[in-house]
């Protein structure tokens, strides 16, 4: 469904209570309850923290309507299973999915691979495969299944996703237990953030009727919501709470190995190790060249600095992306003022603005700033043009140049990288000296590629006739202007 001409029907992670919310922590009391106190200084291996329990949604729902960065999708090596999970995702994201599964060539049992959401509230979809489960291999099951929450949540931390909405990976097709499978995936997150916490936002774990009990009983053993929850979770704990990643641990297959045979263990290298990094960088060349590795460490915390701050604006952007889907923007729509049409000699996307169809002082500007990113997003995945028509705007018509930085700052580097002309049609003196104080003081790299047009028989050099819907207002401008141009196409009548 077109979340621009209805109320949209996806979920909002924000708005879903967190694993803590609604739980009432009860205050251990020192008279009544003694022993319980005095078991407080036995700590559980997954102790209790807020801050990640804080990031944990159990959410009884479609994972497909989730308005988050990524769903999972489970599914099988050819990435054509017909679970209900998969064919909700289908259903939702529409046919374009299947056409670029078929570009993956399958997924190996573990594995996990990306694909955009399409029509989805969610921007990717995370495709995973679980092990199909027999007792006799319990071992393989279980280190398959572990690599699928693993893997799945590594490629997020390595996209910079905001927030992962789970399915439960093991289908029932596949005959997992469904109590052994969940203590694996909740102790693969918990350990996940543990170490990665600050990569993700939100963990949403959207499960069915029949599935809800299970999580409810187990997750307090990993997400333990007060002390006192801790302690009484910590006996129900299984024998087998894997590694410090949550991998399952196979005692014969552990290897032993020491670094250096016939040392001491308690033999400490700290000395020598300080001795020879200390060497580093004082020979006479190093001081000639300025200490070389001195220079090479900070250019490396430089490069480290800038991916992060890169990261961080996608994970702005992301956000800005997922309130897009979610949000009900049919009124900024039916001004039609960003459109896309057809391609330009070039074989590139043409996107058409109308200024004076933007009544900035009427409507809700984040709204319209939402409605580009909505529309844009899958068109700058790929090099395009912008034709902007500043045919008879008045003054309430004119983009404020803060709303502009504001835009250029919120997109991502796709929307800078792909586009490759802004063609500004029927320009006026006023508008070409606002234009050039913003490229040259404001916003950098975007100066070269305006193109003013005076007309649009010149327009038409660039971009055929037959591959521009026109706003008739400009055609008649442009004719009175200029003169009539002659073509076979006729203007679009309803712009």
């Amino acid at each position: 469904m077109d979340p621009l001409g209805a109320p949209s029907q996806f979920v909002d992670v924000d708005s879903l209570p967190g694993w803590s919310d609604a739980y009432e922590a009860k205050q251990l009391d020192c008279h009544q309850n003694p022993v319980e106190k005095a078991q407080v200084g036995v700590r559980s291996p997954f102790p209790y923290r807020k801050d990640i329990n804080a990031k944990i949604i159990l959410w009884k729902g479609n994972v497909a309507l989730l308005n988050c960065t990524a769903i999972v999708n489970t599914s099988n090596e050819s990435l054509t299973d017909k679970n209900p999970v998969s064919e909700s995702i289908y259903m939702h994201a529409g046919p374009d999915l299947r056409d670029e599964l078929q570009k993956l060539k399958g997924c190996r049992t573990g594995e996990a691979k990306l694909t955009k959401g399409f029509n989805l509230a969610a921007r990717f979809i995370i495709h995973t495969v679980g092990p199909k489960y027999k007792s006799r291999y319990r071992t393989a099951a279980e280190s398959s299944l572990y690599s699928c929450y693993r893997n799945v949540l590594q490629l997020a931390k390595e996209q910079a996703m905001c927030s992962v909405g789970f399915c439960v990976i093991n289908s029932l097709k596949r005959c997992y237990p469904l109590e052994d499978a969940t203590h694996i995936a909740l102790r693969t997150v918990r350990r996940f953030l543990e170490i990665h916490g600050e990569t993700l936002e939100k963990v949403v774990f959207a499960v069915s009727e029949l599935e809800e009990a299970t999580y409810q009983k187990l997750l307090p053993l990993y997400f333990p919501r007060s002390l006192e929850e801790e302690i009484q979770s910590l006996p129900y704990l299984p024998a087998d709470i894997g590694n410090a990643e949550g991998e399952p641990v196979v005692p014969e297959r552990q290897i032993r190995i020491t670094e250096k045979p016939g040392v001491p263990d308690d033999a400490s290298d700290e000395e020598g190790l300080e001795a020879d990094l200390s060497f580093i960088g004082s020979h006479a060349f190093a001081r000639m060249e300025g200490d070389v590795d001195k220079q090479r460490r900070l250019i490396l915390q430089g490069q480290l600095s800038e991916a992060a701050l890169q990261k961080q604006h996608q994970r702005n952007y992301n956000r800005w992306l997922c309130q897009a889907r979610a949000e009900d923007l049919s009124d900024i729509a039916s001004l039609k003022a960003l459109y896309q049409t057809g391609v330009d000699n070039c074989g590139r996307t043409v996107m058409v603005v109308v200024g004076r169809n933007i009544p900035v002082t009427l409507i809700d500007m984040e709204k319209a700033l939402l409605y580009f990113i909505h529309v844009m997003d899958h068109i700058a995945a790929k090099e395009y043009v912008l034709v902007y028509f500043h045919t008879l705007t008045n003054d309430y018509n004119q983009l404020d140049s803060n709303f502009l930085k504001k835009l250029y700052d919120v997109v991502d580097a796709k929307y800078k990288r792909n586009l490759k002309a802004l063609y500004f049609v029927h320009p006026t003196f006023r508008s070409k000296v606002s234009a050039w104080f913003f490229t040259t003081f404001t916003v950098s790299g975007l100066k070269d590629k305006i193109h003013y047009v005076e007309s649009l028989q010149q327009l038409f050099t660039a971009i055929p006739p037959e591959q521009i819907d026109l706003p008739p207002f400009v055609v008649e401008y442009d004719a009175r202007e200029n003169g009539p141009y002659y073509c076979s196409y006729p203007p679009s009548p309803d712009l």
